[in-house]
């Protein structure tokens, strides 16, 4: 399945529209999801220090977000734009909300969490390659491979680690969980974010 298929909806035509008026703001937040996407891989590392496999996936992904934001620092250096801080959209703290608290249930919703973060990364390089300038549409195009594979490892998991939950319990809570990002990606946003909905 790819991650366009998996997501709810695509992203809103507004969105797009916006991306070339704000793209010094888009470099800067997805610098910034990148590092977070690092940390969220770090953090479940040292959480569940017995799921070795998950270990050995999680300690490659970490790397390879790393190296994305270095390479959007590399892209924001090239065009003189400026590494500044800049406010979060309220995407992945809604999305993260509804996690549970007690286990297993809490690694589950963690990874499912993370399968739709990069499915919405991987599908919104491919929707917006076609309104960027060459070099930036070739740099976001050649990242579509990696965020495509850390969707598949964050959903695998999530399938693999649903010890004493059916099968239709799991893909309950998937549902869940595409819904209420499909909500956020269609609804209204006040600033214009990586993630933001339908700028307002």
């Amino acid at each position: 399945m790819t991650p366009a298929v998996f997501l709810r909806c695509p992203t809103p035509d507004a969105w797009l529209e916006a991306v070339v008026p704000n793209l010094e703001t888009l470099l800067i937040d997805h610098a910034n999801c990148e590092k977070k996407a690092a940390g969220t891989a770090l953090s479940l590392m040292y959480r569940y220090i017995d799921q070795e496999r998950l270990l050995m996936r999680l300690s490659k992904l970490a790397r390879e977000e790393l190296r994305h934001f270095e390479q959007v620092l590399s892209v924001m250096k090239a065009r003189g734009v400026k590494y500044r801080h800049v406010t979060p959209c309220r995407y992945a703290g809604m999305l993260r909300g509804p996690v549970r608290t007690h286990e297993p249930a809490r690694l589950i919703d963690t990874l499912i969490v993370g399968a739709i973060v990069e499915a919405r990364s991987c599908e919104r390089f491919a929707a917006m390659a076609p309104r960027l300038d060459a070099d930036l549409a070739e740099f976001y195009q050649g990242l579509e491979a990696s965020e495509a594979r850390h969707f598949d490892v964050y959903l695998s998991f999530a399938r693999t680690h649903s010890t004493g939950v059916s099968a239709a319990q799991l893909e309950s809570r998937i549902d869940f969980f595409l819904e209420l990002e499909a909500s956020l990606i269609q609804g209204s946003d006040p600033d214009f974010r990586f993630h933001s909905g339908v700028p307002g």
